[in-house]
């Protein structure tokens, strides 16, 4: 029952939404919940209200909080068909409600659908975003690539790495370069893992981890280039060096506090 009674409540606080966004959250609305009589009469109200001048002066989402909006959307989110334009007209809507782009709700709000691994969604917020010239940061496109990876979407994923990341490797975060990376690997892409590796290379730019090296290394290996994957182990193994010395010197410690 919180549903119909938190969106009843919600559109009657945000009493400036234009005609076309209320028949939007009304959409949402329709789609999302069965509403007892009561609820219904009182959206139909506030429905009324949009379609003449706002009766009140307050500003757009006053009196209520960043949570309760982010939860909001990620509830009407998750009860909507997955598909594009049923999710457009939701966030449409959720934004008509703010006087500035809400970004930071967004995050928090692809957050919750992340957990949920409601990664087709997640596809659907972020490119809606970006369609509104919103969030075009390295952040939001690993964030895109990773979903589109989880939804099985591989080349999408790797269009979006080669239009919008992989064309600055001299400062795209290694972070991003390992993902990506990974992503090849797990898809049988080996050519693309071992490209892009050398394409960092060629910057100077040295792996962090020794996961990554792994990684490119056993790549190699399935292409049949085993000498370039004992150049890549030769070339990184003080990053194995490192990590075993880190080892003995934690076990030396934990040693030295029984004593």
């Amino acid at each position: 029952m919180w549903r119909p009674v938190l969106i009843a409540k919600l559109v009657g606080r945000f009493s400036l939404l234009r005609p076309i966004r209320a028949h939007t959250v009304h959409y949402i609305y329709n789609q999302t919940t069965q509403a007892t009589p009561d609820v219904n009469m009182n959206m139909n109200m506030n429905m009324n209200i949009y379609s003449g001048e706002p009766i009140s002066k307050r500003k757009i989402g006053e009196n209520v909080s960043r949570n309760e909006k982010v939860n909001f959307l990620v509830k009407i989110l998750n009860d909507l068909d997955d598909s594009k334009e049923p999710v457009y007209n939701a966030l449409d809507a959720w934004v008509a409600w703010e006087q500035d782009f809400p970004i930071g709700p967004l995050r928090q709000a692809l957050i919750g659908l992340e957990k949920d691994h409601q990664w087709h969604r997640i596809i659907h917020v972020i490119k809606w975003m970006l369609s509104k010239g919103q969030g075009t940061t390295m952040g939001t496109y690993g964030q895109l690539v990773r979903a589109l990876d989880m939804d099985h979407r591989v080349e999408e994923a790797h269009e979006i790495w080669v239009k919008k990341l992989g064309v600055d490797l001299h400062s795209v975060p290694w972070q991003l370069c390992h993902q990506m990376i990974a992503v090849y690997y797990r898809n049988n892409m080996m050519e693309h893992a071992v490209k892009l590796f050398k394409g960092l290379e060629a910057f100077d730019r040295k792996p962090r981890d020794k996961k990554i090296v792994k990684t490119v290394g056993d790549a190699y290996e399935i292409l049949g280039l085993i000498e370039e994957k004992e150049r890549v182990l030769e070339k990184y193994k003080s990053l194995f060096n490192e990590t075993s010395s880190s080892k003995i010197s934690k076990k030396s410690s934990v040693k030295k506090s029984k004593r």
